[in-house]
Order: structure tokens, then C-alpha cells, then sequence
């Protein structure tokens, strides 16, 4: 029986901006997303996020979160696959943007949320389109800074 993947975005904060990137060579290739993977056996949530960062960005970041702040429940029906989406706020601390996966991703960069809210949802990633409908906003609790 096949079940759901479980994977885990980063909402990466850094002087009230929010890090995006443009996904290629997979299910929502062309679309902007948060870093983020999937959740491998016996790994906590913020080990996940905090790997995942660094293995595609570099960047060194510290979670805001102990756990996800927002779940989405994804269906990519093209695809024929489903996902529960784990949403966890990080801060970042230090380093250079860059691009370690280049088959995966085209660019990294700072939005505001604000920007990413008005976009076309058709520039967006599944998760995220179904993370703006709940409504959740990074900011909200002031413990981003």
C-alpha cells in the first residue's frame, strides 16, 4: 500500500524576509518553494530542516520552532504523489547564499512576505499555495527576530 511522503519546509528568516528558491527537475519544477526535504527514518523535525538548509543552501541557521508552526496536505495528482508538508521557521545566522544543488534549484532569494502572498499562485509550490489559504503568517508571534 502506498502511503503519503512526509517532508519538511524551512521558513527562513533573515531581516524580515523570507528565503526562496525556483524548483527544477521535479514535481513542481518552475515554482518557488522554502528549502526543505524529505524526512528520513528515525530524524527529528529540526534535524531535518537544519540538514536540509545547509545541504542546499550553505547557510547556518537556528530554529525558531521546536516544532512545525503549520501542516499542509499536498496532492500533486499529475504526479500521483501525496505529501504532508511539516512547516518549522528558522533563523539565519551566517553564510553565503549559495546553490548546492544545481539540478534542483535555480536560484535562492530573500522575499518579503508580503511579495510572496501577492504573487500568482501558479509561481508558487503546492505546499506554499496551501500554506497562504490557512492564512499563517511567519511573523505573526514576534518571535522571528
Amino acid at each position: 500500500m502506498e502511503r503519503p511522503g512526509v517532508g519538511l519546509s524551512a521558513i527562513v528568516i533573515k531581516d524580515n524576509k523570507i528565503l526562496m528558491g525556483k524548483r527544477k527537475n521535479s514535481h513542481g519544477a518552475g515554482t518557488l518553494a522554502f528549502p526543505g526535504g524529505h524526512l528520513e527514518i528515525y530524524e527529528s523535525f529540526g534535524n531535518c530542516l537544519l540538514r536540509e538548509v545547509k545541504e542546499e543552501t550553505d547557510l547556518k541557521v537556528i530554529l525558531i520552532d521546536e516544532f512545525p508552526v503549520k501542516a499542509t496536505e499536498d496532492f500533486f495528482k499529475t504526479e500521483n504523489k501525496h505529501y504532508v508538508t511539516l512547516f518549522m521557521r528558522a533563523k539565519y545566522v551566517e553564510g553565503d547564499l549559495k546553490i548546492l544543488e544545481p539540478d534542483k534549484c535555480e536560484f535562492w532569494k530573500w522575499f518579503s512576505w508580503y511579495d510572496i502572498n501577492t504573487m500568482p499562485s501558479n509561481q508558487l509550490f503546492l505546499p506554499v499555495q496551501n500554506l497562504i489559504k490557512q492564512g499563517y503568517n511567519p511573523f505573526s508571534d514576534g518571535r522571528h527576530r
